[in-house]
């Protein structure tokens, strides 16, 4: 729909916006115009999580593993990516560490604010659509993938939200690094009427499948199960990646260094050169070359070469 106001503003630029709707392609253009004069495109910045979640007869079990990265370095072996919003909702997140923290923190604010307003339990889609509203406002720029799940009156639920603010209601989720190996895992051992122990067992073993065959996860793993009576965040549930013992026994004193061979090498020497440093000059060079043999006599009337 056309305002009048907004009619005007289009009619001065048709050639350049085209007729206005309800999505704008400037940025295409634009970035079509940067890639045709040169500039690269931005690379894609990889990130190392495994968050899983399911749902099972009683509610909702979440899991995250503990590894925190900066590209090839390990920043973090002990961080938790289980997010708190209310006390029958957790949200796990991927991406950016700083992006996920603070998205789940405003949108727990939020979720205060909206209860004490309505005197009432927040449902968990009101959550979703809070998530969702501020991650598509931004347009992708907010690097957080999120796994939310909680229970309400309506029953347990999952959501599997993406950073441009798309989200799917799937009763089994895994994102980050990790999805590839944690999903194959979670198709071929779900069922609808798992019980309590069962679901923590498959989740431990979705998120350990992503430690082992993905570089940017590790360490111990997060579980959260949430059910009608209330959440129970386990805090290093499993260590999934223990460290290895050392198996050598070095008895190296302190200030010294072990000497593990020798070996002499023999030189021939073919030649042998001398050179003399003396008092540089102005407008004489300072390095004359010395012959080890002395100079023969020059007859009368020879000038000596300077090499």
């Amino acid at each position: 729909m056309l305002f009048p106001f907004s009619a005007r503003k289009a009619n001065k630029s048709a050639d350049f916006l085209g007729l206005r709707s309800g999505f704008n392609f400037i940025n295409c253009r634009r970035n079509a115009d940067l890639l045709s004069m040169g500039y690269e495109p931005p690379k894609a910045i990889k990130t190392g999580t495994s968050i899983v979640g399911i749902i099972y007869r009683d509610g909702v079990i979440l899991g995250a593993d503990t590894r925190a990265t900066e590209g090839p370095i390990v920043s973090d072996k002990n961080c938790s990516k289980i997010h708190h919003l209310q006390d029958h909702i957790y949200c796990c997140g991927a991406g950016t560490a700083a992006d996920t923290e603070m998205i789940t923190l405003t949108t727990s604010a939020e979720l205060d604010l909206h209860r004490l307003n309505t005197e009432r339990q927040v449902p968990v889609v009101c959550a979703s659509m809070m998530l969702r509203r501020t991650l598509f406002r931004y347009q992708g720029h907010i690097g957080a993938a999120l796994v939310m799940g909680g229970v309400d009156r309506t029953g347990p639920q999952l959501y599997c939200i993406y950073p441009c603010g798309s989200n799917d209601k799937i009763p089994y989720a895994a994102m980050g690094s990790g999805t590839l190996a944690a999903m194959s895992v979670l198709e071929h051992g779900w069922k609808p009427d798992l019980d309590q122990e069962q679901g923590k067992q498959l989740v431990r073993e979705a998120i350990s499948a992503g430690v082992f065959n993905d570089l940017g996860s590790g360490s111990n793993i997060d579980l959260c199960v949430i059910t009608k009576q209330g959440a129970v965040y386990l805090r290093t549930d499993t260590i999934a990646s223990e460290k290895g013992e050392r198996l050598g026994k070095y008895g190296i004193k302190p200030n010294s260094t072990m000497v593990t061979s020798i070996s002499v090498l023999s030189l021939q020497v073919t030649d042998e050169r001398i050179y003399a440093v003396e008092d540089q000059q102005p407008g004489i060079s300072g390095v004359q070359w010395v012959s080890s043999q002395e100079d023969e006599e020059l007859p009368e009337g020879s000038q000596t070469k300077s090499p």
